[in-house]
């Protein structure tokens, strides 16, 4: 949970400060730095669940399992977690300084809706990858090969989202 809130705090410092230091003119420059950051985020997200798979069949305490581990840790904190702050400060940005939180623009709502549940996901796994570096797992690998879905099924409707906007 401190983690949390320390993501939580640099995002919005973050945020704070791009907004006072960014010119108008920089929306093509965050919209790639935005685009970079999901395409970092969603690569992390698929793949950490598919190391849980093979994780959840290692035998605790062996050289695999260690191996596992700290596969899972680079890729959270290195990654993941970055690139998800990145996402989250340049989207909004994005939304204020396109003034797309102003007008009745409902596709953003269901996206932001969608990133908030893939956010959630993130945070399951974080979760997941504590209680894996703890041999604590809960989960057979079938779960984790279940699990690993979810991120691409919430991309697909948020990639349809942005870029058909249907509502």
């Amino acid at each position: 949970m401190r983690n949390a809130l320390i993501a939580l705090a640099i995002t919005v410092l973050v945020a704070a400060l791009m907004f006072l230091l960014l010119p108008d003119s920089a929306y093509l420059w965050v919209k790639a730095v935005h685009v970079f950051a999901v395409i970092a985020w969603m690569a992390g997200m698929l793949y950490l669940p598919r190391l849980f798979v093979y994780h959840a069949d290692a035998e605790p305490g062996s050289v695999q399992s260690e191996t596992f581990k700290v596969m899972e840790r680079r890729l959270l904190k290195g990654i993941i977690n970055p690139s998800m702050i990145a996402t989250w400060v340049a989207g909004v940005w994005l939304a204020v300084s396109g003034g797309w939180l102003t007008g009745g623009d409902h596709w953003l709502h269901v996206k932001i809706f969608l990133v908030l549940i893939l956010s959630g996901i993130h945070g399951m796994l974080t979760a997941a990858t504590r209680r894996f570096a703890e041999d604590r797992n809960e989960r057979p690998a079938r779960s984790w090969r279940i699990i690993n879905e979810v991120p691409a099924v919430l991309l697909i409707g948020i990639v349809i989202l942005v870029v058909v906007k249907p509502f």
